[in-house]
């Protein structure tokens, strides 16, 4: 294989390895981003788990307090009984004495009913908060990880865009030229030929081009225009009869 063939190979090797490093860079925000909204909703949680909790307090007291003046109510109207003068009266003070009383029996179920409600709730608050802590420190690690993968990809683009920069002026114009047209567009330059056909399309190349091609010569796709070359040293070896 000819020294700038072998150096235009060498030059895609390095340039799709660059893209793939840049794509891993551009997926770690996302990976974070993942780990934050996580935390968010584990948080989110535990914040409704709580303020589900407050609510049936504030409903308790209450509840308690209308019960207590029901109670009150119902003790009061007992006190009158002793001093109605009619029947109708009496009929009228019990009727609001059984009415208080039921009222405040149904209360007290809706506090004991609350208090059901409370225990899920507290059972609810602390699973959240363990979600919580778990979610925090899988985001630490998470950050700590991505940091980490960030350092690394700079550090291994650094070196390899010394090595492009090396690369780049052993190469004809021409041919670099040529060659970045094709990766922009197509994403690589250069494709390599086996069984007479291109790597890149999978198509077939004409016997002529072959022919040329095993001498060492560095041509054109007709199908998908990458440039073509044949490497010697992975043809398969040839058996002999």
């Amino acid at each position: 294989m000819q020294e700038h063939i072998e150096n235009l190979v060498k030059l895609q090797a390095v340039e799709l390895e660059r893209t793939r490093l840049a794509q891993d860079a551009r997926a770690l925000p996302a990976e974070l981003a993942q780990a934050q909204s996580a935390l968010t909703a584990a948080q989110r949680q535990a914040a409704e788990a709580s303020d589900a909790l407050s609510r049936e307090e504030t409903l308790r007291t209450k509840l308690e307090r209308e019960v207590d003046a029901l109670r009150k109510k119902a003790a009061r109207y007992r006190i009158q009984l002793d001093t109605v003068t009619t029947p109708a009266q009496a009929a009228a003070i019990e009727h609001e004495v059984r009415f208080s009383e039921s009222e405040a029996d149904r209360l007290e179920n809706e506090e004991f009913t609350s208090l059901e409600r409370t225990e899920a709730q507290e059972a609810a608050l602390v699973a959240a908060r363990v979600q919580v802590e778990e979610m925090a420190s899988a985001l630490d690690k998470t950050r700590a990880r991505v940091a980490l993968h960030q350092t690394e990809i700079a550090r291994e683009l650094a070196a390899l865009t010394a090595e492009r920069d090396a690369l780049r002026p052993l190469i004809g114009s021409e041919w670099l030229v040529r060659f970045d047209r094709l990766s922009n567009s197509r994403g690589t330059g250069l494709a390599r030929v086996v069984n007479q056909q291109c790597t890149g399309c999978r198509m077939g190349v004409r016997p002529q081009a072959w022919n040329e091609l095993r001498e060492g010569e560095l041509l054109t796709c007709d199908s998908c225009g990458r440039l073509l070359y044949w490497d010697p040293s992975m043809a398969p070896d040839v058996k002999a009869s």
